[in-house]
């Protein structure tokens, strides 16, 4: 079995060629026929040591981010370190992904497998199930907010970033803005959890350190995302969609900052929470 941190690579793979377009007609002009480039999807199902995890939809882009960030923020590893190999094999719209992981994360992983052995079909049930959707979470070391400055023109910025909704739209996308400011990664996907499990994974494979800088989605951001962003060790989380209620309280309560910005408003910054003498207009 290679190291840790052995180099992954993909094997067997034929990559999906380059995206087509495909033809519509208006509405109110049938006769008006005319071509668009849409938005790529794979089913990739993934192993561990052999043993079937999960099939997500994905877009067949840096799958080696995506899982190796998968794997992290469920809490399947806790470190990359345990990541022994990373093989993809497939081809098309079905690819298959064998990931080798150290003994303790596959016994982890087969308790909560066997947590899990009385769900239903129609979706998670229980109090296992519960103690999935709101788990138990290491609060993160407060940090610092990142500067107004860092924020400016966000959003445009992030539209140039994105190579692949700029063809296709239909891509959600989580971003790396570091401690300069500058937006360092982009990662896309049809998915938000996806897009931030790949932003997440092409961090730990750059060794990247999460907390000098913020992560961006451009997504809702919803409780998964906290549980991910806490996972991962991110410092700060900006949401281009308002936060839900749930998601501010777990913010707060595991020290991660959390900031919307809005398309026509100043940055509204959710957690940390305001001081209690702070006016509220």
């Amino acid at each position: 079995m290679p190291r840790p941190g052995a180099k992954r690579h993909l094997s067997a793979v034929s990559m999906p060629p380059p995206p087509m377009g495909y033809a519509y007609a208006e509405l109110d002009q049938p006769a008006c026929v005319k071509d668009a480039v849409l938005a790529e999807e794979c089913a990739l199902a993934i192993a561990y040591n052999g043993i079937s995890h999960a099939v997500m939809m994905v877009s067949p882009s840096a799958l080696e981010d995506f899982i190796t960030g998968f794997s992290l923020s469920s809490g399947i590893i806790q470190s990359i370190d345990e990541i022994y190999d990373i093989q993809i094999h497939g081809e098309g719209t079905a690819l298959r992904a064998d990931v080798q992981i150290s003994n303790r994360a596959f016994w982890s992983l087969k308790e909560q497998r066997r947590q899990l052995a009385g769900t239903t079909g129609c979706g998670l049930c229980g109090v296992e199930a519960l103690e999935q959707a709101l788990p138990n979470l290491q609060s993160l070391v407060p940090a610092p907010l990142p500067p107004a400055e860092h924020l400016h023109e966000l959003r445009p910025r992030i539209a140039a970033a994105q190579d692949l909704a700029r063809h296709s739209g239909a891509l959600h996308a989580a971003l790396f803005v570091d401690a300069a400011g500058e937006l360092h990664l982009c990662r896309e996907d049809i998915g938000r959890h996806n897009a931030l499990d790949k932003l997440i994974g092409a961090l730990l494979r750059e060794g990247i350190e999460p907390r000098e800088g913020f992560a961006v989605v451009t997504s809702r951001c919803s409780l998964e995302l906290i549980h991910k962003a806490v996972r991962a060790g991110l410092a700060t989380l900006v949401s281009l969609s308002a936060p839900t209620t749930l998601t501010v309280q777990w913010a707060r309560q595991h020290h991660l900052n959390l900031i919307h910005l809005p398309h026509h408003s100043a940055p509204r910054v959710y957690s940390p929470a305001p001081p209690p003498q702070a006016t509220i207009e």
